[in-house]
């Protein structure tokens, strides 16, 4: 008789008709963190598709005395105030009728085809709708997307974006952290808060942090408008990107905004001199209950619309904040690329979001940042989080401080630009003491809460947060808020540091806020070198045209790549 119990260290579960006898390879498998992460089934009539959902609408216009009266199938009556605001700004009726009846595998030939330049391609794609954006990059695979968006970039050279900031707060964590990511290559830091009223400290540490680590980085603090605004105009930050649209008329109006109210804010930005770029990402709409059973990625692409015809420069978009909802969904990953290569379709900067954990798997956050990472985007990380990920205030990112050296190493074994460099341990601790040092003479002039001793040592050699002391964060707050009331702008800040003896940083801040009186890196997708000249889409067009055009690492960069600190010369094994 044979025995067909378990024995007693054999796995089961339960089942309907009883014990059942479990397969150890499926135990592993369901062990597995990938198995942690939150997967669905679609769901069209609510949203809960990526791409290609029964309910997106044919591609359509009509053109009558040169204004557009019909999208996609809505009239003009009928239109919504995204529909209509995306007709009268957005979209080329000169070249709509013609771009409209170009067939959409056709145009999707044309983006991965090298022999059709950039100009063609962002000529006819100025004149196309939302569901036929969205048509073309429905016939691409993922591969064919990647060929693409090495095309459609706006500026020649990649770049990269890090978050710094601090569960604490803490000032003297924050320059220092700041100091370090501009050492290690990131073209933009962008900051954010745990109480709102303690924005101008994190704003002023990483002013002084980047300018420590190297000139020209531009900074954000990512607060409410308000603040927002009034911080860039004090010349404490030199960019704003967390000015959020949407695909759908309802979600606009639960925020109480309409495209019109966002292009006038983005106005006010770029009045006073500040870099300004709006956010938006597939599977915000869903989030919010109010998706018109549309796919992902067609709102998206109304949110991308909307962007340029607000006259804004660039679009942080990839999902960003939002990111879980596509990434539970079958193609969301690639949705995701869609949208960012539409919106280098349409001729915007693309900070291409891998800036928010969304999975327990390693496999699949690397799998998720490589199709930015490889082809290049502007920004390939609108957020890589230069601190450990306990400490993002964004919720975590793809890849964080502890992950400096995979990263690097991914851009030497690829050859690839990812942005940033290796450093020595050495030159990082000089730096962030540097800075932080820094601050300390700024806080003793203005009358601030001191940073001590204690805290200096503490933030030089700190990971995190966890490695920093406590500080009287009440009176952190009314110091942030007198910082205001004064009217202290980075001019001030500037003289503080030349008379405390911090010359080379004070000249770096001086040179930000010439950069800001010129005007000049208001421009597509412009960054700033060390030298603070302006490198942008204007000045350093993407002339990718296949192998030997576009952007190639110069021998220069390929040594600082290649030149890892743990790679041993053979000669001395």
């Amino acid at each position: 008789m044979v025995n067909n119990k378990p024995g007693p260290e054999e796995t089961t579960r339960s089942g309907e008709e009883g014990t059942q006898k479990r397969s150890k390879r499926f135990e592993v498998l369901d062990n597995r963190p990938v198995n942690r992460d939150g997967l669905v089934e679609e769901w069209p009539e609510v949203g809960f598709v990526a791409m290609e959902s029964p309910n997106d609408p044919d591609p359509s216009i009509t053109v009558e005395d040169g204004t557009i009266v019909e999208i996609d199938g809505v009239e003009r009556e009928e239109f919504d105030f995204v529909d209509q605001f995306i007709a009268d700004y957005a979209i080329d009726a000169e070249v709509a009728e013609e771009a409209l009846g170009t067939d959409s595998v056709e145009f999707a030939h044309m983006l991965a085809d090298i022999n059709v330049p950039r100009e063609e391609i962002k000529r006819l794609a100025a004149g196309m709708t939302p569901a036929k954006l969205t048509e073309v990059v429905n016939q691409m695979n993922t591969v064919e997307m990647m060929m693409a968006l090495q095309k459609v970039r706006t500026r020649k050279n990649p770049g990269n974006q890090c978050h710094v900031t601090s569960v604490k707060d803490h000032p003297a964590q924050l320059v220092a952290d700041a100091a370090e990511s501009a050492l290690r290559g990131f073209d933009e830091a962008e900051t954010t808060v745990g109480i709102t009223r303690i924005a101008p400290f994190n704003a002023l540490s990483l002013l002084i942090g980047t300018q420590c680590g190297r000139g020209g980085v531009l900074t954000q603090c990512a607060v409410e408008e308000a603040t927002e605004l009034e911080l860039g105009m004090r010349g404490m930050t030199s960019y704003a990107e967390t000015v959020s649209v949407y695909g759908t008329e309802d979600v606009f109006k639960d925020g109480d905004d309409t495209p019109y109210s966002k292009a006038f804010l983005a106005s006010g930005y770029a009045s006073r001199g500040v870099k300004m770029r709006f956010t938006s990402g597939s599977g915000s709409e869903v989030n919010m209950g109010q998706a018109e059973g549309k796919s992902m990625l067609y709102l998206e692409t109304k949110c991308v619309l909307v962007t340029k015809g607000c006259g804004v420069q660039g679009l942080q978009n990839g999902s960003i904040s939002t990111v879980a909802i596509p990434a539970a969904v079958p193609s969301g990953l690639r949705c995701i690329l869609a949208e960012n290569l539409i919106a280098g379709m349409i001729d915007l900067e693309m900070a291409s979001g891998n800036d928010q954990t969304f999975t327990h798997s390693e496999t699949r956050r690397t799998a998720h940042m490589i199709p930015q990472m490889f082809p290049g985007t502007d920004f390939i990380f609108s957020g890589y989080s230069a601190v450990p990920n306990y400490d993002d205030m964004f919720a975590g990112s793809t890849f964080d401080s502890s992950d400096f050296d995979d990263y690097n190493l991914i851009q030497r074994d690829f050859k690839v630009d990812g942005g940033t460099r290796d450093v020595e341990e050495e030159e990082v601790i000089e730096h962030r003491n540097r800075a932080v040092r820094a601050l300390q003479a700024v806080f003793e002039e203005l009358g601030f809460p001191p940073i001590t001793d204690e805290e200096v040592e503490a933030a030089t050699y700190a990971d995190g947060s966890e490695d920093m002391p406590d500080r009287n964060q009440a009176q952190d707050i009314d110091a942030a808020q007198e910082l205001m009331e004064r009217e202290i702008t980075g001019a001030d800040i500037v003289k503080i540091l030349v008379d405390r003896g911090f010359e080379g940083i004070a000249k770096n801040i001086l040179g930000i806020l010439k950069s800001r009186v010129s005007g000049d890196y208001l421009h597509t997708s412009a960054i700033l070198d060390e030298e603070f000249n302006v490198v942008s889409a204007v000045n350093n067009p993407n002339d990718y045209e296949g192998p030997g055009t576009g952007y190639r690492i110069s021998e220069e960069r390929w040594e600082e790549i290649k030149n890892y600190r743990h790679a041993v010369d053979p000669k001395d094994v």
